[in-house]
């Protein structure tokens, strides 16, 4: 998995491996179909697009550099017992909030598999969120190194098909990108949007917290979330570009992925990247079911640290998670009834976890007290 550094992990474990664990959940519920893109981004012109997409960038970056700072000094590698060293008893509104948030975003994650199923092979819509289902509980059941390997290939391989997807749209339509351009004013609300979605998404560093394992001092955790935040984005940014061939157009599309896609002509690529946006939807799931299973594995062990729990413990969990949201949720509208209360959420966010990590987080990093302080079976009940 890449050069071996003193201390036991890799290059790749340290450094890169927390930045495409991030993407990897960000980009599911993010940007993955290009409307959240859309939303946030190009609706404030082309100029403003990429002043709010820096903004969120650059949030995205310290507040992972503090996150997994924070996880590394308090040794917190599950989001229950990072925000107990960060919040005390105030943890378990952000656990509650977080809980409802993950029902939303798996149920989401199950009913976008189904589209690409039925897009790609004309299957009902069950059988691509079970496929999914299937292969969330398989990477997730087989453990930590399973995820990891799952993270590494599967970035690589979205990385290179977004990379394809800008140079064929720079190739085919990059004339109409400096059009886009002519005469385009910034809008006043770069920076409302750019908060927004960097706040919005930036709670996917609470849900990768289990790869940080790998880290051995803050200097290293410091950089991998400043390498974090910008490696996120890349694909953002490629898309973007490729958007702006067909600004204004573009606006109004309910799916700009498949709107650029058609325009460009190749139904070969087509396919690739819809098997992509697949990949995205399985990091994206994994991520979080990790996340949930990591947090599930500190509570059997919160008497004894050293407690083995078997495999089968993560897939059986695993499992009946992903029924209930994928399934259960969205026949009794309880997705609905949590996207309602969606930006609620993210407000509740901002103050439980963001907030809390530029400040009390931030002056604990650099304040001289002492040794880090390792978390407590007290701190994951």
């Amino acid at each position: 998995m890449g050069k071996r550094e003193e201390g036991g992990g890799t290059f790749f474990q340290r450094y890169l491996l927390p930045a495409f664990a991030l993407k990897g959940v960000i980009i599911g519920g993010g940007y993955a179909t290009g409307r959240e893109l859309v939303e946030y981004f190009l609706s404030q012109g082309p100029w403003g697009a990429f002043l709010a997409m820096a903004l969120a960038t650059a949030i995205w970056a310290v507040v992972s550099a503090l996150t997994f700072a924070f996880a590394h000094q308090t040794r917190s590698y599950d989001y229950r017992a990072f925000t107990t060293r960060l919040l005390g008893r105030g943890a378990i509104i952000f656990e509650i909030c977080f809980l409802l948030f993950s029902v939303l975003l798996l149920a989401v994650f199950g009913a976008a598999a189904g589209e690409v199923g039925a897009s790609l092979f004309g299957f009902p819509t069950l059988v691509g969120t079970l496929a999914l289902a299937a292969l969330i509980a398989l990477v997730a059941g087989l453990g930590e190194r399973a995820v990891e390997m799952m993270f590494k290939y599967v970035s690589v391989f979205l990385y290179l098909v977004y990379a394809i997807f800008l140079v064929l749209a720079l190739s085919r339509v990059g004339g109409q990108m400096d059009d886009a351009f002519a005469g385009a004013a910034v809008e006043p609300g770069w920076p409302v949007n750019g908060l927004t979605y960097g706040v919005y998404n930036i709670v996917a560093a609470i849900m990768i917290l289990p790869v940080l394992r790998h880290l051995t001092s803050r200097r290293q955790a410091l950089v991998a979330g400043l390498i974090a935040g910008p490696m996120a984005m890349l694909p953002a940014l490629a898309f973007l570009i490729a958007m702006l061939g067909f600004y204004p157009a573009i606006l109004g599309e309910t799916l700009p992925s498949d709107y650029v896609l058609q325009r460009l002509g190749s139904p070969a690529f087509r396919f690739v990247f819809q098997i992509m946006v697949f990949g995205a939807l399985l990091e994206s799931g994994v991520g979080v079911i990790h996340a949930l299973n990591e947090r599930a594995v500190a509570w059997r062990r919160r008497d004894d640290p050293e407690r083995p729990v078997s495999p089968w413990f993560r897939v059986t969990l695993t499992l009946c998670v992903l029924t209930g949201c994928m399934f259960v949720a969205s026949a009794i509208g309880l997705v609905d009834l949590i996207a309602q209360g969606y930006r609620i959420m993210a407000w509740v966010f901002l103050a439980t976890f963001i907030l809390p990590l530029l400040t009390i987080g931030a002056y604990r990093l650099w304040s001289a007290r002492g040794p880090r302080t390792p978390a407590t079976g007290a701190d994951h009940a």
